[in-house]
């Protein structure tokens, strides 16, 4: 079944919620996906969410989030319950996409976001818009998430909280705001030159696995493929690049960035987030 949810707008956010909790009745959610994701490396300006957030921040981070915080409740009464925020190399610096290409993400000292992150404040770290990096930023954010989600609830709850990368998924719309000849180029370019390249369905079965494989059930886990893209893929026998993220190769446990791992910052990150969606004390989880 198909149903709303806004992830720019906080109160469509609660009513996707009540709207899912009166659809399934007695019945705890047991898997949560948290995927979609705006990139808009080109706009010399930000765009901003219903209420006021800038849009890759208020989209892929706050709106996320909000969703998970409200779910947690009813997720701690399912058995074997899991929880997946996707991640980003390009969030991580210790990645080729996220240490060699510019920019880096840095939530700095987090003043705009403790700030409230509502227009005009546009970005984490309180400096002028940049696009790309406001993407990075929220990204860090969503793995951070994870970390504080797995810290704070893994315990009292039982759910497995993770994130993961898939691999660079260079067709899908994510990259609508590049230019024409990005768009035809990128796809051959992660494919041959530098091995990241991951067809959306490889994508699907990879979040699949994470969701849903018996070996993935440790909670506050980063799940890469195939290297996790901390260097370029090198062609062997086989006629494919290896170690880049890309197509092929087995799962484990990558390690994030130091910045990603800052558990003072995550902490700070997520009590700005509380404040900035308006989780209130009856909204949070309390313990079964």
């Amino acid at each position: 079944t198909i149903m709303k949810l806004e992830l720019g707008n906080l109160q469509s956010v609660r009513d996707f919620v009540a709207n899912l909790k009166a659809f399934k009745s007695a019945r705890p959610l047991t898997h949560l996906v948290c995927n979609a994701a705006v990139y808009r490396p080109k706009d010399p300006n930000p765009a901003w969410t219903d209420d006021g957030f800038e849009m890759s921040m208020g989209v892929n981070h706050l709106g996320h989030f909000l969703l998970v915080n409200l779910l947690l409740d009813d997720m701690s009464k399912a058995k074997g319950a899991r929880c997946c925020i996707v991640g980003s190399i390009t969030g991580n610096t210790n990645t080729v996409g996220g240490g060699l290409v510019y920019p880096q993400a840095d939530l700095g000292n987090l003043s705009g976001l403790e700030q409230g992150m509502r227009n005009p404040i546009a970005m984490a770290d309180g400096k002028p818009f940049f696009g790309a990096k406001a993407y990075k930023d929220a990204k860090v954010c969503n793995m951070m998430t994870v970390s504080q989600l797995h810290e704070r609830y893994h315990e009292s709850t039982g759910i497995t909280f993770s994130s993961m990368y898939p691999g660079c998924i260079a067709e899908t719309a994510l990259f609508r705001e590049k230019r024409p000849w990005f768009r035809k180029a990128f796809p051959w370019f992660m494919k041959y030159v530098t091995g990241g390249y991951v067809s959306e369905q490889e994508a699907g079965e990879r979040l699949a696995q994470v969701i849903d494989d018996p070996i993935c059930a440790k909670s506050g886990v980063y799940w890469s493929w195939n290297g996790g893209a901390k260097t370029v893929g090198r062609w062997d026998a086989s006629g494919k690049p290896r170690g880049a993220g890309g197509s092929g190769g087995e799962i484990f446990e990558n390690e994030q960035s130091d910045a990603v791992r800052d558990r003072v910052v995550a902490q700070r990150m997520w009590d700005a987030s509380v404040k900035a969606v308006g989780l209130t004390e009856k909204d949070m989880y309390k313990g079964k």
